[in-house]
């Protein structure tokens, strides 16, 4: 250990830990670069070549370029998730979870389409109490 002092391995845990940060950057630029509906294909083709091919300078042009707007996306795109999740949650709340309301609720729908049925004389009394058997069973 007395050829590693204490200093060198903060330095080498810095550059390391500055390195991991900068490919989550580039990872962050590349996927910005093929979400970004504003730029046609030469263009993403270009930031692309310039981002794999001058990596450091790349990146930094295209976080000082674009960097608002890759902000706004990713804001937009948080927004969309979750309304998303909201519809869902809505959905899945109107119509019962998975662990048989969805069924029980189905069950009701079903109940009154028959019963719609029954009253407009489609079907007949005991033609109702045996598919309304068959539905509760």
């Amino acid at each position: 250990m007395d050829n590693y002092p204490l200093l060198n391995l903060f330095w080498t845990m810095l550059w390391f830990f500055l390195w991991i940060m900068w490919l989550f950057l580039l990872f962050k630029v590349i996927a910005d670069i093929f979400r970004s509906d504003d730029l046609g294909g030469w263009a993403k083709a270009g930031w692309l070549i310039l981002a794999l091919v001058v990596p450091y300078l790349g990146v930094l042009i295209y976080v000082i370029a674009r960097g608002k707007s890759m902000g706004k996306r990713d804001v937009a795109e948080a927004k969309e998730r979750e309304a998303a999740f909201k519809a869902y949650v809505r959905e899945a709340a109107a119509t019962g979870d998975t662990t048989g309301q969805a069924k029980r609720g189905s069950s009701v729908e079903e109940l009154a389409k028959l019963a719609e049925l029954k009253d407009r004389g489609a079907i007949t009394d005991e033609e109702f109490q045996r598919a309304k058997t068959k539905l509760l069973v």
